[in-house]
């Protein structure tokens, strides 16, 4: 029964989203990659709003639903939520929000979850914002960062990269074959990643450079 709800849910949510027609940048980076750090900076410097499926997939997995032990779990083992589930906490977020311009950053995870997203909500990104920069860097950074959060042991980093490598590259390579990818270089200090950050935006953003 409960799926006959959800799938009338999601024809809703579709139907919305498609009205609504929201530009959408997704922003792709390893963990560690600074994604967070660039998204504060292009919020308000762009006027976009920040998405982060990590935090949205945490605030669920604390808020007592019946998908939250599957998604600590999942969390806490490194491995990929199924696209349903990360995709209906965007698509909320996006038509709560009366902001059209949206950053989504650390989805699609893999291939499966672009093909989700794109059929599910009919829309496909402006471009992909992806953060490179190398595992030693991110380990470092990650690890005299710790914010104390549950997934952030060494082991599970390593397992995150594993997944991010394996998993992220195809959806890169995919847009990328679109001609989609704006590749940055993560590993130079925050305000030169930004100055490139902003050479991307900036076309697209404000015609008059």
């Amino acid at each position: 029964m409960g799926s006959n709800v959800d799938a009338a849910n999601m024809e809703e949510t579709r139907s919305a989203l498609r009205e609504k027609n929201p530009k959408i940048v997704f922003v792709l980076g390893g963990p560690g990659s600074g994604k967070g750090t660039q998204c504060a900076s292009i919020v308000e410097h762009f006027g976009y709003t920040h998405l982060s499926a990590g935090e949205l997939l945490r605030a669920e997995a604390q808020s007592g639903s019946e998908d939250a032990p599957m998604i600590k779990n999942m969390m806490s083992e490194g491995t990929i939520v199924p696209s349903e589930v990360t995709i209906k906490l965007l698509a909320k977020a996006i038509m709560k929000n009366e902001n059209d311009k949206f950053l989504i950053d650390g989805f699609p995870r893999n291939e499966e979850n672009q093909v989700a997203f794109e059929s599910i909500t009919g829309i496909e990104p402006e471009f992909v914002l992806f953060f490179d920069c190398s595992e030693e860097e991110m380990e470092k950074r990650i690890l005299t960062r710790n914010q104390g959060r549950l997934d952030d042991n060494i082991d599970t980093i390593r397992k995150r990269f594993k997944v991010f490598v394996e998993s992220s590259l195809s959806v890169i390579n995919y847009y990328n074959s679109k001609g989609k990818v704006k590749k940055i270089d993560a590993s130079k200090p925050v305000e030169e990643v930004f100055e490139a950050v902003k050479a991307v935006f900036a076309p697209v953003d404000d015609k008059s450079g």
